[in-house]
């Protein structure tokens, strides 16, 4: 299972980190967009091709890693019940 996510982030090659970008959140492709940035444009409802005509240097596949990125990220999260 491990190696099976271990492949899933090296296929993410769009998010980077720098501790010289964004305080070493993932951004975009070394661009200062993050990956959050990217999330919260998303939930607020806004469409893909919105964010996409808003932002001119992002691409489709940005927006999909993003999202892959933010669902890798929260896969091992768990939450204690009652």
């Amino acid at each position: 299972m491990r190696s099976q996510k271990l492949q899933s982030m090296e296929k993410l090659d769009r998010i980077t980190t720098n501790p010289n970008v964004c305080l070493g959140q993932p951004t975009i492709r070394n661009m200062r967009i993050t990956v959050s940035f990217i999330l919260k444009l998303l939930a607020t409802m806004q469409s893909v091709e919105a964010v996409l005509e808003s932002y001119p240097e992002l691409e489709a596949e940005d927006i999909q890693q993003a999202l892959q990125y933010a669902a890798w990220a929260v896969s091992d999260q768990l939450v204690p019940t009652a």
